[in-house]
C-alpha cells in the first residue's frame, strides 16, 4: 500500500496505463506519516560503482529519514571512517552526505577506496550499499613510431588504435588531421575493440593521416595517437619501391591482390566463447576480408533471433541483441560471402546474471500482539545467497528476539512488542554482485487517520474510470468502508472496486456518477472519516478532423479542425507536425479551427496533427500533406550504340516530386537544317529511363528529354551531344504532285519539295518525267534543282499526261515514284448549248432546260452551265429601259435550272453557255419570256395633310413595284381614344388613278389611324400605316382659356398632370423591363386580316451573280422584317437561292430552301388598343 497526501484538486489520467502505474504504486509500500516514531529509511544515496572527476570535489551522498532524526556513521574499506580527524570531509548538516574538498588541496586518489553510511536512531539502523569511489582516469598514448605501410591494391589491412586504459573505457573513433570522420563502409569499418579493418584496400585509401582518437566522457578530454600513413600501389610500382628500398621482409603484409574467397579478421579461428549479463546488450562481431568485399550473414543454431530486440550495426559486421536474458544463451554462427566462396565463425554466447529481485521485503507496521513476515526472494545465475542482518548487524551475532523466527529468506514475526522495532538488511549476491534492501519492523499503537485533504474536488471525464482517493493511517489496519450522499449506505464491490490502500474506483463514471463520497477508517483505537467529490465531464472529440490533402507546389492549403468539448472546460488547440512543433515560419498561420500552410514548399509535406487539450483529457486527428509538383527535369543525358539509323538515348529520371511519372517525352534538334527548333521524337512510358531512336540520314542530331505526371510536364533536360549520322539516297519522293496547264500549249508541273530533314544527304534534285497518257510515246525527263514547278511547251490542248517526280542527291535515287494524272492547258468552248426552252412556275420563278455540248468541243475541265438572263420591258410600260444582266451557274452536266427571284408582270430574255477552266463558251440563242402578275409592294409614301375640324387628306405614292395592273387602293381607319383603345374600323375603296383623298364627318380632336395598301388583279399588297389628328374647335378653345384662367382649375390641371406624369414614367419603367402593354398586345391581336402568306415555290437554282464582275448578290430578305414592304426594297433579290456563298441546293439542283412574303396584318374590327403611346400623344389625346 502507498498512503499520500494528495492535492486539493485532481484530475485524472485518461489512459490505461497511467492507471495501473497509479494503482500499482499505491500498493508497493507503506509510508508511516513523519510526526510518528519511525526506524531510519535511506532515500538517497550514491551509485554503487561511483566514478568521480579528480578535478572537483567529492560528494559522497547518504539521506535518510525517521523519527526521532537519524544520526549518520560512516566506514571506509570496512573500517569506522572517523571524519572529525580529517580536515578536507566534511558532513553536511542534517544529512549523512560527505563533502570532500580535493580542489584546495589532497589528491583524488587518496580517498580511493568502499564506503558505506549507516543512518540510526531508538528504533533501528539502515545502512547503504557500498558505495566503490574511484577517481576517473585518461592517460595519454605511449610514445611509438609508426613505420609507413605499402599494400598492393586489393590486400587486407587491419590498422591498430590499442588506446590507454582509462577509467571509464574510452569511445574510439577515427579521424584525419581536418578532425574529419574517414569514411565506412562495407569495406572499410571500425571494429568493437577500437582497430580500424580493411577486407582489402584500393589507391583511394592512400593518406598519411589515419589517427585514432579516445574520448573520455568524464572528464570531457580527447586524446589522440600518432599518425598512421598508408600508400596503396600497383604491383607494378610495387615491385619497382621493393627493388630500390625495400627487402622481402621489410615489406607488410605479402599476400596476393588477386580475387579470393573470405577469411576472418576477427574473431580468429572457426569457433569463440561469449559470456554476458542478464540486462545487458549482447554484441557479437564478425570482420572478414576477400575481394570483393565480402558480405556478412547471421543465424541462430537451433533457433531465431528475437525480432523486437536484434538490431545490426557496423554494416551487419554487428549484432546486437538488447535486453539479453538466459533464453538468448546458445551458438550464434556468422557467415561471410563473396563471389568466390563462404566462410563460417560459431560464437558460443553464455548469459550469466548477478542477483536481482524476485520478491524485495517491504517495511512493515504491526501493533502490539500481531503477526508478520519480512520475505527475501532474488535470483541469478549461479543462484545467489541470501543472509540477513538486523540495524546493520548479521542476524547471527545481534541480540535474540523471541518475536521473530528465520526460515532461509523469510522472518516470521509473531505477538511482536515495541520493542521488537528493528531495521532488517536482506543480502543477495553471487560472483557477479550483489542487493541490498533495508526493511523496517515498526511496532505503534495509533487510531486511524485519514492522510487525503476533506473535500477534494475530483473531475472525471464521463465513460472512463474514476479513483477516489482514501490514504490513510492506523495500527492496528483500519477497515475502509465507502458511502455516497449524507444518507447513502455502504458501497459495494458488484459495482464499485475498493482497493487495499482505501482507493474507490468507479470502472465506468457516468452523469449520475456526480456527487459527495465519503470514506470511513475503524480500528479498535477509533474511526475517522472524509468528504471528496466528483464532478462528471463531457468528453471532448473533434467532429471535423482534417483530411487527407494532395497540393501542388506554391499553392496554399488549410486544415480544419473543429472540437467539441465540456462547456466547462477550454480546451487549447495544438498543431504538430510529424509529432513535433510546426516549423517557424510565417507561411504557417493557425486560428481556432484551421491551420493554414501558405506557399506550400517540398518540406511541407507530412503528417499534420490536432490535438485538443484540456485539463482532463485530450483528443487528436492527422491528416497527410502530400505535395506534388510537374517532375524536376531528367539528367545525365547520354547516347549509346550509335548506328546509321538508331541511336540509344539513356537518362536519369529527376525527382517525380511525390506524383509518379507517366511518361518521358524525347525530342530532337537538327542543327544542320532547322537550328533552334525542336520537333517531337518519341515518347516512353514512366518506367523506362532507356529509348532506342530511330534516325534519319544526313541530320545533325540533338536529344533532350521531359518528364511528365500527374500535375503536368517538366521542364527540358539539358541537351544532349550531337550526333551526325550518315548520308544516303533520299527514302521519300516529293507529295502533291499536280500537272495542270495555263496556256492552251503547255503543261505546267508542281510538287512540294523534300525539306533538309528529309534530303537524307546533300546535292538534292528532282528527275521530272512525263507522257501522254493515251499515247505509245517514251518517257521524256529532266533532272531540275531544288525548285517546286517545272513548264513543259509545246503540248496539244487538253491532252492527259502522265507524270513523276523523283528525287535525288550525291548519294542516289529516291525509290521509283508512282505516276499521276495531269493535262495540258485548257481553251474556250467551241460549241453553245442547243434547244433552250423556258417554262414559267409562278411571277417570280421560271423553270430553263437545254441541251448538253458534246464533250470534245469543251477543250478543258467541264465546270457547269452558266444563264444570262435580263429583263427586257415590263408588261404595264410601253417604253423599253435597260435592266442589268444577271447570271446563274450550274455547276457539273446539270441541263436544267430553275430562276428565282424575277420580277411579276415583266418580259425576259436569256441565253445558256458552257464554261471550263479557261471561261465561257459561245452564247446560245436568246430565248424571251414574261412573268404574270403578283401582288404590288407596299405604296412608296403616305401623307396626312391639310388637317381641320372634322376632315383629314391623304396623300400617297404608288407602289414602286405594282407587279401588275392596279385595280384599288383599299383604305382602313379607325379613331383611338384618350384612353389608347381603339375604335371602330371603316373600310374604303379608292380607284387606281388616285393618289389624295380626303375623308370627312370626322371627330374633331381625335386621333386616327390609317392602313393603306394597293390591290392588283391577283391580291393585295403590303399595307403602310400613319396616324393624324383632327383639330379643336375654336369656341371651346375659348372657352377653355376663359376656364384656364380660373385659379381653380389651373391648380387642379397640374395635380392631373403630376398624376399622369407619374403613372406614365412607372409604365415606361416596366415597358423597358420587358412588360408587355394592353394597348400593345390588342394592336398585335388586330392586325391587317386580309393580307395572306406567299405560298411556298419549290425549284431547281443556280448561282447567282452580276453580269460585269460574276461576284454573288448579298443574302437578303424579300420583305423587310416589319412587315410592310418599304421603297427601297428591290424585287429583284435572290434570297436563299442559287449555288453561290449562301445557297442551299440539292444534288440535283433543286432549291431546299423557302421564298415568301409577309405583309403586315390589319387591325380587326372593335375597341382594341394600338401601340403604347407616347406620354406627347397622350397629352394630345387628354386636351
Amino acid at each position: 500500500m502507498q498512503l499520500k497526501i494528495m492535492p486539493k484538486k485532481k484530475h485524472l489520467s485518461a489512459g490505461g496505463v497511467p492507471l495501473i502505474l497509479f494503482l500499482c504504486q499505491m500498493i508497493s509500500a507503506l509510508d508511516v506519516p513523519l510526526d510518528l516514531v519511525q526506524p531510519p529509511t535511506i532515500t538517497q544515496q550514491s551509485p554503487k560503482d561511483y566514478i568521480i572527476d579528480p578535478r572537483e570535489n567529492i560528494v559522497i551522498q547518504c539521506e535518510a529519514k525517521g523519527k526521532p532524526p537519524p544520526s549518520f556513521s560512516w566506514t571506509r574499506n570496512g573500517t569506522h571512517f572517523d571524519i572529525d580527524k580529517d580536515p578536507l570531509v566534511t558532513m553536511k548538516p542534517g544529512s549523512g552526505t560527505l563533502v570532500i574538498n580535493i580542489m584546495s588541496e589532497g589528491k583524488a586518489e587518496t580517498y580511493e577506496g568502499v564506503y558505506q553510511c549507516t543512518a540510526r536512531n531508538e528504533r533501528g539502523a539502515a545502512v547503504s550499499n557500498n558505495i566503490v569511489v574511484r577517481p576517473s582516469r585518461s592517460p595519454l598514448w605511449t610514445k611509438e613510431r609508426l613505420e609507413p605501410i605499402i599494400l598492393r591494391n586489393g590486400q587486407s589491412l587491419v590498422l591498430p588504435c590499442r588506446p590507454p586504459i582509462g577509467l571509464p573505457p574510452a569511445i574510439i573513433f577515427w579521424m584525419d588531421n581536418s578532425f574529419q570522420r574517414l569514411p565506412q563502409s562495407e569495406r572499410v569499418s571500425q571494429g568493437l575493440n577500437g582497430d580500424l579493418y580493411f577486407s582489402n584496400v584500393l589507391p583511394e585509401d592512400t593518406r598519411e593521416d589515419y589517427i585514432c582518437y579516445a574520448r573520455f566522457n568524464h572528464t570531457q578530454t580527447i586524446q589522440q595517437k600518432q599518425p598512421i600513413s598508408l600508400k596503396v600501389i600497383s604491383v607494378d610500382e610495387l615491385n619497382d619501391t621493393i627493388a630500390a628500398n625495400l627487402s622481402d621482409t621489410e615489406f607488410y603484409g605479402a599476400k596476393s591482390s588477386k580475387e579470393r574467397p573470405p577469411t576472418f579478421l576477427t574473431p580468429e579461428g572457426n569457433e569463440s566463447h561469449k559470456e554476458e549479463l542478464r540486462g545487458n546488450v549482447l554484441s557479437l562481431e564478425c570482420i572478414a576480408e576477400g575481394l570483393p568485399t565480402p558480405i556478412i550473414y547471421w543465424i541462430k543454431e537451433d533457433g531465431t533471433l528475437p525480432a523486437n530486440r536484434t538490431f545490426y550495426r557496423n554494416f551487419k559486421k554487428t549484432l546486437q541483441i538488447t535486453h539479453v536474458s538466459e533464453a538468448d544463451s546458445g551458438n550464434y554462427q556468422c557467415i561471410a560471402k563473396n563471389a568466390l566462396g563462404a566462410v563460417h565463425h560459431t560464437i558460443s554466447v553464455t548469459v550469466k546474471a548477478a542477483p536481482y529481485w524476485i520478491v524485495a521485503p517491504q517495511n512493515l507496521v504491526l501493533s502490539p500482539g500481531e503477526n508478520g513476515t519480512l520475505i527475501c526472494r532474488a535470483n541469478g545465475n549461479p543462484k545467489p545467497r541470501i543472509s540477513w542482518l538486523t540495524n546493520g548487524v548479521p542476524i547471527e551475532i545481534a541480540l535474540d528476539d523471541p518475536s521473530r523466527k528465520i526460515d532461509g529468506d523469510t522472518i516470521i514475526f509473531s505477538n511482536v512488542q515495541e520493542s521488537s522495532s528493528a531495521v532488517y538488511q536482506c543480502n543477495a549476491s553471487n560472483k557477479y554482485g550483489y542487493l541490498l534492501a533495508n526493511a523496517f519492523v515498526n511496532v505503534l499503537a495509533e487510531p486511524p487517520r485519514i492522510l487525503t485533504s476533506a473535500n477534494t474536488l475530483y473531475q472525471v471525464i464521463a465513460n472512463r474510470p474514476a479513483l477516489l482517493d482514501c490514504a490513510f493511517f492506523g495500527s492496528p489496519m483500519p477497515t475502509i468502508e465507502w458511502f455516497k450522499g449524507t444518507k447513502g449506505s455502504a458501497l459495494h464491490e458488484d459495482t464499485y472496486v475498493l482497493h487495499d490502500n482505501g482507493t474507490l474506483e468507479i470502472p465506468v463514471a457516468q452523469k449520475d456518477s456526480t456527487g459527495t463520497y465519503t470514506c470511513v477508517a475503524r480500528n479498535k483505537l477509533g474511526m475517522a472519516k472524509n468528504e471528496v467529490h466528483l464532478e462528471i465531464k463531457d468528453p471532448t472529440r473533434i467532429i471535423k478532423q482534417p483530411e487527407y490533402a494532395v497540393v501542388q507546389r506554391g499553392s496554399k492549403v488549410s486544415f480544419e479542425c473543429r472540437v467539441k468539448h465540456d462547456h466547462t472546460l477550454i480546451p487549447t488547440i495544438l498543431w504538430l507536425k510529424d509529432n513535433g512543433e510546426l516549423p517557424n515560419d510565417e507561411r504557417f498561420s493557425t486560428d481556432k479551427d484551421h491551420l493554414v500552410v501558405s506557399d506550400v514548399k517540398d518540406d511541407d509535406g507530412g503528417t499534420y496533427t490536432c490535438t485538443a487539450n484540456t485539463t482532463l483529457d485530450s483528443a487528436s486527428a492527422s491528416a497527410v500533406l502530400r505535395v506534388v509538383d510537374v517532375p524536376n527535369p531528367p539528367f545525365d543525358l547520354e547516347l549509346t550504340n550509335q548506328l546509321d539509323k538508331s541511336v540509344q538515348l539513356t537518362w536519369t529520371p529527376g525527382d517525380d516530386n511525390n506524383s509518379p511519372i507517366t511518361k518521358f517525352i524525347i525530342e530532337y534538334e537538327d542543327a544542320m537544317h532547322d537550328a533552334g527548333l525542336w520537333r517531337h521524337q518519341a515518347e516512353v512510358s514512366g518506367t523506362q529511363t532507356t529509348a532506342q531512336l530511330k534516325l534519319s540520314p544526313y541530320v545533325n542530331y540533338s536529344f533532350r528529354v521531359m518528364a511528365e505526371n500527374g500535375i503536368g510536364r517538366s521542364m527540358p533536360s539539358e541537351a544532349s551531344e550531337q550526333y551526325l549520322t550518315k548520308a544516303a539516297e533520299p527514302d521519300q519522293n516529293p507529295m502533291a504532285v499536280e500537272g495542270l496547264g495555263t496556256e492552251p500549249d503547255n503543261l505546267v508541273i508542281t510538287w512540294k519539295p523534300l525539306n533538309g530533314f528529309q534530303s537524307n544527304g546533300p546535292g538534292l534534285q528532282y528527275k521530272v518525267s512525263w507522257r501522254q497518257k493515251d499515247g505509245d510515246d517514251e518517257w521524256t525527263s529532266v533532272v531540275v534543282a531544288n525548285v517546286s514547278k517545272y513548264i513543259v511547251s509545246g503540248t496539244p490542248t487538253f491532252v492527259p499526261y502522265l507524270i513523276k517526280v523523283q528525287a535525288l542527291n550525291d548519294v542516289g535515287f529516291a525509290p521509283e515514284p508512282a505516276a499521276v494524272m495531269g493535262h495540258s492547258g485548257e481553251d474556250l468552248p467551241m460549241v453553245a448549248p442547243g434547244n433552250v426552252r423556258v417554262s414559267v412556275v409562278n411571277s417570280t420563278l421560271a423553270e430553263v432546260h437545254w441541251d448538253p455540248v458534246p464533250p470534245k468541243s469543251v477543250r478543258g475541265h467541264l465546270q457547269g452551265y452558266r444563264i444570262y438572263y435580263w429583263k427586257t420591258q415590263s408588261s404595264s410600260k410601253r417604253n423599253r429601259r435597260h435592266i442589268e444582266k444577271k447570271i446563274l451557274t450550274f455547276q457539273g452536266t446539270k441541263t436544267h435550272g430553275m430562276l428565282p427571284g424575277l420580277q411579276p408582270y415583266s418580259h425576259y430574255a436569256l441565253n445558256v453557255r458552257v464554261v471550263n477552266g479557261k471561261g465561257e463558251g459561245p452564247a446560245s440563242t436568246d430565248r424571251g419570256f414574261h412573268t404574270p402578275e403578283g401582288v404590288p409592294s407596299a405604296p412608296s409614301s403616305l401623307k396626312i395633310v391639310n388637317p381641320t375640324l372634322d376632315s383629314l387628306t391623304l396623300e400617297w405614292d404608288p407602289p414602286s413595284h405594282p407587279n401588275g395592273i392596279l385595280t384599288e387602293y383599299i383604305l382602313k381607319y379607325q379613331p383611338i381614344n384618350s384612353t389608347h383603345e381603339l375604335g371602330p374600323l371603316v373600310d374604303l375603296k379608292i380607284p387606281a388613278n388616285k393618289t389624295r383623298w380626303t375623308l370627312k364627318n370626322l371627330n374633331f380632336s381625335t386621333r386616327y389611324k390609317f392602313y393603306f395598301y394597293a390591290q392588283t388583279s391577283v391580291g393585295s399588297g403590303s399595307q403602310i400605316t400613319e396616324e393624324a389628328i383632327t383639330t379643336v374647335d375654336e369656341a371651346m378653345a375659348s372657352r377653355q382659356v376663359d376656364i384656364a384662367t380660373q385659379g381653380w382649375f389651373i391648380g387642379l390641371m397640374c395635380a392631373v398632370a403630376l398624376l399622369i406624369l407619374i403613372l406614365l414614367i412607372v409604365c415606361f419603367i416596366r415597358r423597358n423591363k420587358g412588360g408587355k402593354y394592353p394597348v400593345k398586345e390588342k394592336e398585335d391581336a388586330h392586325a391587317d386580316p386580309e393580307i395572306q402568306p406567299m405560298k411556298e415555290d419549290d425549284g431547281t437554282f443556280g448561282e447567282y451573280s452580276d453580269a460585269e464582275d460574276h461576284k454573288p448578290l448579298k443574302k437578303g430578305s424579300r420583305t423587310p422584317s416589319d412587315r410592310t414592304v418599304k421603297k427601297e426594297d428591290s424585287d429583284d433579290s435572290l434570297v436563299d437561292y442559287g449555288e453561290g456563298v449562301n445557297g442551299q441546293f440539292n444534288e440535283d439542283g433543286s432549291f431546299i430552301g423557302q421564298y415568301s412574303g409577309k405583309k403586315e396584318k390589319e387591325p380587326a374590327e372593335g375597341n382594341e388598343s394600338s401601340e403604347a403611346p407616347s406620354p406627347v400623344n397622350a397629352m394630345n389625346s387628354f386636351v
